[in-house]
């Protein structure tokens, strides 16, 4: 089994004022040789959006595009002709494909939205482009894994054009939990939302993370108090 550490302070921060971002991965004008992507996964960004803010219409090409609020509410609309609010529970999936042009805004003109925005390299390029968001149970993540994402939305999940899975899971106390592969040979990326917990003998803070590949078939997983870890499970090649 291989681990790689990525403490929340080490990684790559941008303050624009309107919008504070922390990237796990190069990202934008931040750029670590050593921290490109983990297997097909290429960007977890970490955003808090100032009120009615946003990005304008912009355009993306090829990549599988997840948002997750953790706060507050996103205001979408695209060139698909979508426009939607996706609120924290709920989970929007953008296949980007032959092409896509979006805009994203805080919904609210009061209160700051706290999101991450998770980019997957799609399984082939040319696929045509697609859009879904989903409002999750939050106690169905209460002591067991939920899925959030997984290909062709396989056990009720948002779909995705890759062999990817994205899970999600919540304690109130001290506990310990097993993830295990859903795909024999994938890497997995844990991001602790909150808590501390601790991962193949690491422990994790707030906002820390641990890349987990050559993985037998699970792994076991400790909370030492109240906490809620997303599972980004991708191939590595």
């Amino acid at each position: 089994m291989n681990t790689i550490i990525h403490k929340a302070s080490q990684r790559g921060f941008a303050d624009h004022g309107w919008l504070k971002a922390a990237h796990s991965f190069s990202f934008a004008n931040y750029f670590d040789n050593e921290k490109i992507h983990f297997g097909k996964l290429r960007v977890l960004n970490d955003d808090l959006i100032s009120p009615a803010r946003g990005f304008d219409l912009h355009p993306h090409q090829d990549m599988e595009i997840i948002t997750i609020p953790l706060s507050g509410a996103l205001r979408h609309t695209d060139n698909m002709g979508n426009e939607e609010i996706i609120s924290t529970g709920e989970v929007q999936v953008m296949s980007a494909g032959t092409g896509i042009w979006h805009s994203e805004f805080n919904a609210s003109k009061t209160f700051d939205l706290s999101l991450f925005q998770i980019w997957i390299f799609t399984i082939k390029k040319g696929l045509k482009p697609g859009y879904n968001q989903k409002k999750f149970d939050e106690t169905e993540r209460v002591g067991k894994w939920q899925l959030l994402v997984s290909p062709n939305g396989q056990n009720n999940a948002l779909s995705i054009n890759q062999s990817a899975y994205i899970s999600i899971i919540e304690f109130s106390s001290e506990n310990s939990t097993i993830y295990h592969l859903n795909e024999h040979g994938n890497g997995v990326y844990f991001m602790l939302i909150e808590g501390e917990a601790e991962i193949t003998g690491n422990t994790l803070q707030k906002r820390d993370a641990i890349g987990v590949w050559n993985i037998i078939d699970s792994i076991e997983i400790n909370f030492t108090r109240s906490s809620k870890l997303l599972a980004i499970e991708v191939p590595m090649n």
